[in-house]
């Protein structure tokens, strides 16, 4: 769990724009993200294996 000072930060627009840092929607985690879904690798493949994003499902070889 991210901390809670951390993510009110990041919220905040930064004085320039490179300042930005991307975090998960649900967590508040920074590393591991994912543009396409928005969220971190641990809860995208939480909710993937759940089935509740559509157009995800898991693969096997």
């Amino acid at each position: 769990m991210a901390r809670t000072a951390l993510i009110e930060k990041s919220k905040r627009k930064p004085k320039f724009a490179v300042r930005a840092h991307n975090r998960c929607k649900l967590c508040g985690r920074s590393r591991g993200y994912m543009r396409m879904f928005m969220m971190c690798r641990l809860c995208f493949r939480k909710h993937a294996l759940d089935g509740l994003l559509p157009g995800v499902k898991k693969t096997s070889w």
